[in-house]
């Protein structure tokens, strides 16, 4: 049962994630005006286009609801007493985004105490905005969207994610494991989008060993909301410690968990 506040405050991020969508495809056609740093490695940065835009949605939300937490990949973590909490992230696929490629997005997820309840994610350079609430569906520009459910590992693509905060043979065993199953994976560099595109049937399923929840609770949100299935995230961690996601086709769950489980065990070899 959608409260009134509910209503109100899905209402409000409908509306501000594709402001700050606006905001952010303003940067990306400006690339050469753009201060860039390094966070902790060259795979790792930051753009003020990033800052602005988390800075847009915060006080946007700030002024409208002073007493939800907020956390922010920029920013960090703000409590709320409301029982609310916002996950964003401004730009996810920032190395993206810094060289020219569209593959990037923003991100606005919405909880509940500990539960997802609306997630957002924009694509402004393709003009493509999801959206999904619970129980009541999800959308792409307005339509509703399924997961694709007649994919099977053999037949369809999976999304994979890889950063440097993880080994790297743990995601090279899971490719080749993938590969030898006949299946066949894409990465776009936006984990957000990736299990965006799970939900409308793009990709059957999608699999990174860590994320973090500002990456992928929005469009974690979509895909159940679109008849998929989603590990629960973030399981027995901490939210601000990110976690391994899983996301498919409901009938492909099987088969995904257990090629990870054998890339796990030969990557322990």
């Amino acid at each position: 049962m959608h409260t009134t506040e509910d209503d109100a405050r899905y209402d409000f991020a409908h509306a501000l994630t594709l402001e700050a969508g606006e905001l952010a495809l303003a940067h990306f056609r400006n690339l050469e005006a753009l201060q860039v740093e390094e966070k902790k490695s060259g795979q790792d940065v930051v753009s003020i286009a990033d800052r602005e835009v988390e800075d847009l949605i915060r006080s946007r939300i700030a002024a409208a609801f002073p007493d939800d937490g907020f956390l922010g990949e920029e920013t960090g973590l703000t409590d709320g007493k409301s029982g609310y909490r916002w996950v964003v992230d401004p730009i996810d696929g920032t190395s993206c985004f810094l060289h020219g490629y569209r593959e990037w997005c923003v991100s606005v997820a919405l909880m509940k105490g500990d539960e997802t309840v609306a997630g957002f994610v924009c694509q402004p350079t393709v003009d493509e905005f999801f959206t999904a609430r619970k129980g009541a569906g999800a959308f792409l520009n307005g339509k509703p969207i399924k997961v694709d459910a007649r994919a099977t590992i053999a037949n369809a693509l999976l999304g994979l994610g890889a950063n440097v905060r993880i080994p790297a043979r743990s995601v090279s065993c899971f490719v080749e494991v993938l590969l030898e199953a006949g299946g066949m994976f894409i990465r776009s560099g936006s984990g957000a989008l990736m299990l965006t595109h799970v939900a409308c049937g793009r990709l059957a399923g999608y699999y990174e060993p860590h994320i973090n929840a500002w990456d992928c609770l929005a469009a974690l949100c979509l895909i159940r909301e679109a008849g998929g299935w989603t590990a629960d995230f973030p399981g027995s961690n901490d939210l601000m410690a990110g976690a391994k996601v899983v996301a498919s086709a409901p009938q492909m769950r099987g088969e995904l968990e257990a090629l990870i489980e054998f890339a796990a065990s030969r990557a322990s070899l």
